[in-house]
């Protein structure tokens, strides 16, 4: 009875959280309401104390087994006002450097889709190459998977040492950030469905394999060649290619489980969860295509090469792992507010 007393008590919380919604919904409305003697600053603190109480009652309603009408309800009021929080961020450069740098790879870190897609990725990767390396055993698998024209085609390419213009290296630089955009939208963009995203990301995963599995053979004229052009930039461009399909994975969670919300609100939450690892993504693949198009082309000697493909591997770790790690001592806000509400129950 005490908890849906306080349920009952907390309802006109709730329609001032709503109403603020409503405000916030119509262009900059919030900042023009009928209470002038309340500032801009009062406003916001008002917004986000409600939406920390709205999450409170939320997970209370769901732990008291409350009807299902009033949690549907919080869940909607919740997911709104979460929309409407995040959109009212104007992105700078402050705003970039925090989505790059503190919410990146905190999300990164802890989202299982980036996990799935990172096993399904180099797991698949890994296991190609290794078939197609093992000629012996597995016979024709290269050339079953890549297809003797592209294998026959990689061959021609890294026949000769590598040696180009500055202009050769700056087109080269456009052309595969072009490219490596591409294959991380596709990735992207499937993944609303979850199924063709992982399928693309599975056949990428694949086809690159078997010809890296192909140039490492010890018969191959043209793998020295090969992997003194993919070292350099390899750590930066796969990397990319599975965050874009963690991304688009976890947009497809929003898609398929709802979580009680409607469909589209799940699905602008969840999109606001991705928006961090595409942007990571991004990063990386700008990162991974400059390097391709100056230093990889370029015939500066191996070990260059190698110690930065060390350094990005290292950075890249160092990204998702130190930056990433949960902060176990700054718990958030909601959390605390439920903690309250158990006390007092």
């Amino acid at each position: 009875m005490r908890i849906a007393q306080r349920m009952k008590d907390r309802q006109p919380q709730w329609e001032e959280l709503e109403r603020l919604c409503d405000e916030l919904e119509m262009a900059g409305k919030a900042r023009r309401n009928a209470d002038r003697n309340v500032s801009a600053a009062e406003q916001i603190q008002r917004f986000a104390f409600l939406y920390r109480s709205a999450c409170a009652d939320l997970a209370l309603a769901d732990a008291h087994q409350m009807p299902p009408a009033t949690v549907t309800y919080l869940h909607r009021l919740v997911a709104r006002s979460h929309n409407q929080l995040y959109r009212t961020h104007r992105i700078e450069l402050s705003g970039w450097i925090q989505i790059l740098f503190v919410e990146a790879p905190k999300r990164i870190f802890s989202d299982p889709c980036v996990r799935v897609s990172a096993i399904v990725f180099f797991g698949l990767f890994c296991l190609s190459m290794y078939l197609a390396f093992q000629e012996q055993t597995f016979p024709g698998y290269a050339e079953m998977i890549a297809g003797q024209e592209a294998l026959q085609q990689a061959d021609d390419s890294f026949d000769q040492p590598l040696n180009a213009s500055f202009d050769h290296y700056v087109t080269m630089s456009g052309f595969y950030i072009q490219h490596n955009t591409g294959i991380g939208l596709r990735c992207f963009a499937w993944g609303i469905l979850m199924i063709p995203c992982l399928y693309v990301l599975a056949s990428n995963a694949i086809q690159l394999g078997a010809v890296f599995g192909y140039m490492a053979r010890s018969d191959s004229a043209a793998g020295d060649h090969f992997f003194e052009f993919v070292t350099a930039h390899g750590p930066f461009e796969l990397t990319a290619i599975a965050l874009s399909a963690g991304a688009g994975l976890r947009l497809g969670m929003g898609l398929f489980y709802t979580g009680g919300l409607t469909r589209m609100d799940s699905i602008r939450m969840n999109a606001s969860r991705a928006v961090p690892i595409m942007a990571a993504s991004a990063m990386l693949f700008v990162l991974a295509a400059f390097t391709e198009g100056f230093l990889s082309p370029s015939p500066a000697p191996y070990i260059v090469k190698a110690y930065w493909a060390i350094f990005s591997s290292g950075l890249i770790s160092f990204y998702f792992v130190i930056l990433g790690f949960p902060k176990l001592e700054t718990p958030s806000a909601p959390r605390e507010d439920m903690s309250e509400i158990w006390d007092a129950t």
